[in-house]
């Protein structure tokens, strides 16, 4: 059963099994692979103790052999038995420990008053980039058709695409046949709010039937799912329109992927940061009105500070990840990237709540918007070094009124935590290519895939029960504040599942954005998104546009053009043939 093992294939079975730490692994493994025939002797096990910094008597030393033996031949089956993507592991995460899960009230949402009448603009320039709100008041009052925006965002998209890299797959045909029927509907009377009609671009880890998603990987370059994500269905059923998936960084990571880099608008010489990429750059250039990205630690957050849009991470298990690319399954979630908190608000609205092929999420009310006075707010910030809130924009929030008192956030073990998990899961998620060997054309993933294998499955789960620990401690915070700014949270906020927004806040002296966040408690995007909102009002950061004239095609290595043009995709463009 055992004869011929490798070293390697040993090493993958004793890791997998937890015993010990890294060190012992590496020695019982390499004595093992010398004795292919006999499986684990006690004799190995004794040779590898000193290693371990461990002592076993004989009798433990038979037992563990005996053991290890047994528990090969068991793991060797598990391996051969085919799994697919979509499958997530039997344990669920919960940010709120015994909530309830399933339906519940959706809450009220409606837009914002508006200040005045809305006018068409006088140049499409003008129109491309406004903000959800404003487009939906133009369709509503058919000043605008949604066919005619949607042919604007199109050719916009193949215009600077070249420049910008953000585009995997134009859906020029859907996207028009969307637009038409949302046209009928509204000149029919059938209007269905805010998002009808208006054109957007999903991150190429969502999936819709009969067009690839790539996952930004070589691997996965053909790759076509028959599931139709969930949040895409349900900006379906809001009347949206999907123009295009948009450029990840390989497998979730950065912002290279196999077509090249993608580019920040502000400075196309730079990258957009990932691995949100392609949405990023695409709404900040004024190619779509809005667009989803993920995050599983700051794939939301990086590239909307990047990039000068608006991105919400919501509360984990808010919104559904069916039918989007698993990476780590207790911290990914899926999240509106806009250009103002009013349009997260109401793109949040349409997409959220439980979702039966998602066991993770639940219904929470979000009302929009929010009714609670911003002078009842308390808003945490930081005086520590290195960490301290910027006076800037502390006399900004002191003069929405809130009330401003420090805190302190349960940093100590975050990154230890969220290194562990993360890349556990993800090396347990595309194990498959890892044990085919795939070394190339997924970014730097296939070393960490490598160096996951030697966690342990215990060190996983103390990982995770530290985790709890950590929700208690952030709990605890939640009781003296109703949300926080700053506080370079990434890694305690994806392991504890809080909803941040990041917004633009102002520029730096080479023209490019910086960034605020803030941080909400579990399920409290309604306040998070109305501090938010008051900020962008009394700043203004958010209305600046990235100079168009920059974007000139920036060289970059050429691909092989497409073999031939798959079913469904008769609407292909030179924007694939990357």
């Amino acid at each position: 059963m055992t004869a011929g093992w490798s070293r390697r294939e040993w090493l993958t079975v004793i890791g997998s099994l937890g015993v010990g730490n890294a060190a012992f692994q590496r020695a019982l493994a390499a004595t093992a692979a010398q004795m292919p025939s006999e499986g684990i002797t006690p004799e190995m096990v004794k040779n590898a103790e000193w290693i371990a910094g461990i002592s076993l008597s004989d009798s433990q030393r038979r037992a563990v052999a005996n053991r290890l033996t047994a528990s090969l031949r068991q793991l060797r089956q598990l391996r051969d038995t085919a799994v697919g993507y979509e499958v997530p592991p039997a344990l669920v995460f919960t940010p709120v420990p015994g909530q309830a899960h399933g339906t519940g009230e959706r809450g009220q949402v409606q837009p914002s008053p508006l200040s005045e009448p809305v006018r068409r603009p006088k140049s499409d320039t003008e129109l491309a980039y406004l903000p959800v709100y404003q487009l939906a008041e133009l369709l509503r009052t058919r000043q605008v058709s949604s066919v005619e925006l949607t042919r604007l965002y199109l050719d916009r998209l193949r215009r600077y695409d070249p420049a910008l890299l953000c585009v995997v797959t134009l859906m020029e045909d859907l996207a028009l046949r969307q637009a038409e029927q949302a046209d009928k509907e509204i000149a029919a009377g059938r209007y269905r709010g805010p998002l009808h009609g208006i054109p957007w671009v999903a991150k190429d880890l969502i999936a819709y039937p009969g067009y690839r998603t790539t996952w930004g990987a070589e691997p996965f370059r053909e790759q076509r799912l028959e599931q139709k994500a969930t949040v895409a269905v349900r900006l379906e059923e809001a009347g949206a329109v999907l123009l295009a998936k948009t450029s990840l960084g390989a497998l979730a990571q950065g912002d290279q992927w196999f077509g090249g880099q993608t580019r920040n608008p502000w400075n196309p010489k730079q990258g957009s940061s990932g691995s949100s990429a392609g949405t990023a750059a695409a709404v900040a250039a004024g190619l779509a009105a809005f667009g989803l990205g993920s995050e599983t630690l700051g794939s939301i957050i990086s590239p909307s500070a990047r990039c000068g849009v608006t991105g919400l991470r919501p509360t984990f298990g808010r919104v559904s990840r069916f039918g989007c690319m698993p990476l780590a399954w207790s911290l990914d979630k899926i999240g509106p990237m806009a250009r103002c908190a009013e349009d997260c608000a109401l793109i949040l609205a349409a997409i959220h709540g439980a979702d039966p092929q998602d066991p993770t999420t639940v219904t929470r009310p979000f009302h929009w918007p929010g009714k609670k006075p911003l002078r009842e707010l308390r808003v945490g910030y930081f005086e520590e070094k290195g960490l301290a809130t910027a006076e800037t924009d502390l006399k900004v929030l002191r003069s929405l009124g809130v009330r401003l008192v420090p805190i302190r956030l349960p940093w100590r073990l975050a990154s230890a935590l969220v290194g562990i998990i993360l890349e556990a899961e993800a090396a347990a998620a595309f194990d498959d290519l890892t044990r085919s060997g795939v070394q190339t054309g997924i970014g730097n993933w296939a070393i960490t895939f490598r160096r996951a294998r030697f966690h342990t499955a215990v060190d996983y789960l103390r990982a995770q029960r530290l985790r709890t620990l950590l929700m208690r401690q952030m709990q605890e915070v939640f009781e003296t504040i109703d949300l926080y700014v700053g506080g370079n949270d990434l890694a305690i906020a994806n392991l504890t599942g809080h909803p941040t927004i990041c917004l633009p806040n102002g520029f730096t002296s080479a023209g490019t954005p910086t960034a605020i966040t803030f941080t909400g408690p579990l399920f409290g995007e309604t306040d998070l998104l109305a501090l938010a909102r008051a900020y962008q009002e009394a700043t203004g950061h958010h209305r600046r546009r990235p100079p168009e004239e920059k974007w000139l095609p920036i060289e970059k290595e050429k691909t092989p053009p497409e073999k031939e043009k798959p079913p469904l995709e008769k609407e292909k463009t030179p924007l694939e043939k990357k």
